[in-house]
């Protein structure tokens, strides 16, 4: 009589892992990551069945998000200056700031859904599924229009650097890069942050647009023409101008209108590793809080 051949650890009564989600051996991490990649992809197979469709949404995403240079164009038709910049100056500081928060908003530009979950009680379907509730939602309807942002930002950022005279170095050819990556990170932390605070009060999804979509359009104009106390609540309450004003300001020479040293301009990595840090534990504690509605 042949051997019985034993059965692998968990299947003994004839359980088996959802196919695609076999997470056990993995961290953490790494099960909300592939469990990401895994929704996306769901989504963006989707999204590319009516190719057409996707093509005229995308060119009206970059329409629409074009609107914000033009109305900056046409503030230039009747003066020389902004607050002291020059027209290549402020497409430099909105390039980096429309980029950064392209590419979070395409990531996790979901994330302003969670309150309307809660609401209606469809918040429960995620707890019960062998995913990250976090990956889920920040992969929940993956939108890939969202990427006519990215597009524009990167042209305008494009036209900065070829009509800007700038004295580069490697540090100030380094900083760009780095200056859209932890971008894009301080944006996803005020997101999640956002959408932890929305377990606690469900309709403040346009409290956290404020902090998101109204921080990206501060940005986009020079810190010299907004009030010192504003300008200091968003370098060190709300850290967004990391996102943006201290590093381009260092690349282009110019003085922060906040007495800061130097040096502040390099902290954007950690400030967004913080930033992603304190988010992830107003995460946890914003899901612990949820009480299921029992619908």
């Amino acid at each position: 009589m042949a051997d019985a051949v034993a059965a692998p650890p968990g299947e003994e009564d004839g359980e088996r892992e959802p196919a695609g989600f076999a997470f056990e051996d993995r961290p953490r991490p790494l099960e909300g990551v592939r469990a990401y990649g895994l929704i996306m992809a769901m989504w963006v197979r989707s999204t590319m069945a009516y190719r057409a469709s996707f093509a005229m949404t995308l060119f009206g995403n970059l329409a629409v998000t074009a609107f914000d240079f033009v109305t900056i164009l046409l503030m230039f038709t009747h003066v020389d200056a902004l607050g002291g910049y020059s027209l290549p100056e402020i497409a430099l500081l909105y390039g980096l700031s429309a980029t950064a928060f392209g590419v979070c908003d395409l990531l996790l530009g979901s994330m302003d859904r969670v309150g309307g979950r809660v609401r209606d009680g469809t918040f429960d379907t995620l707890l019960v599924r062998p995913v990250p509730v976090l990956a889920q939602v920040a992969a929940d309807r993956f939108a890939l229009r969202r990427l006519g942002r990215i597009t524009q930002g990167l042209l305008v950022l494009g036209y900065a650097l070829v009509t800007l005279d700038i004295a580069w170095t490697p540090l100030k050819a380094v900083m760009l890069p780095m200056t859209v990556i932890s971008g894009a990170a301080i944006f996803g932390a005020v997101f999640i942050a956002g959408a932890a605070f929305q377990f606690v009060a469900q309709d403040a999804s346009e409290v956290q647009n404020s902090f998101t979509y109204g921080g990206t359009t501060l940005l986009q104009y020079p810190p010299t023409v907004f009030a010192k106390d504003l300008v200091r609540g968003v370098t060190f309450v709300v850290p967004l101008a990391f996102a943006s004003w201290l590093p381009a300001l260092y690349v282009l020479g110019r003085e922060y209108p906040v007495d800061l040293p130097e040096w502040v301009a390099f902290l954007p990595p950690l400030v967004a590793a913080g930033s992603c840090g304190l988010a992830g534990l107003a995460w946890r504690a914003g899901l612990r809080s949820y009480r299921s509605t029992g619908s």
